[in-house]
């Protein structure tokens, strides 16, 4: 497989993640909201509660404004060979999976978006990753470099998820 499409599945395989997200977000959340925060500590189970109030229509506005955000980046890193904001947003992405693994472990249930985490975007970076590392078009330094950079989609999820509450009624 060419470098240019396997940077171009990034779009396809952050979609196939995040419909498991979209799917089960919001029934998952109606079923397990008050288990989740009775097994949180007091102070995170303040701020976990108003981000446990979203559905799924929203949470897909969420990640629309994630998907169009990256598109130029992934069109940038695979036709003209920058790759700076592609390898950051894709460090994260990685680094995300452990998120998912971390919750499982610690709620010691599903939670929405781990069996694509574990089984599509952990083995796509890690293959990503070896082969940008492998034929030199990033050094381990710019993987490291580029996380902070990376956190970046943190404000863009948050807004996300704000446009989806205003934008999207309750259900």
């Amino acid at each position: 497989m060419s470098l240019t499409t396997l940077i171009w599945l990034f779009l396809i395989t952050f979609l196939l993640h995040d419909l498991e997200e979209i799917i089960w977000v919001g029934p998952w959340i109606r079923q397990n909201k008050t288990k989740v925060l009775q097994r949180v500590p007091p102070k995170v189970s303040k701020r976990l509660e108003s981000m446990l109030r979203i559905n799924s229509s929203q949470f897909g506005v969420a990640v629309l404004l994630e998907f169009v955000v990256f598109i130029p980046f992934v069109y940038i890193a695979a036709e003209y060979g920058h790759y700076f904001m592609f390898l950051a947003f894709n460090t994260l992405f990685l680094l995300h999976v452990f998120t998912h693994i971390g919750q499982i472990l610690f709620l010691r249930m599903y939670t929405p978006g781990v069996v694509s985490a574990v089984c599509i975007t952990l083995p796509y970076g890690i293959y990503l990753f070896y082969r940008l590392l492998n034929e030199g078009v990033v050094t381990l330094g710019g993987v490291l470099v580029s996380i902070p950079v990376g956190l970046i989609v943190l404000p863009i999820v948050m807004l996300g998820h704000e446009l989806g509450r205003r934008l999207v009624p309750d259900t």
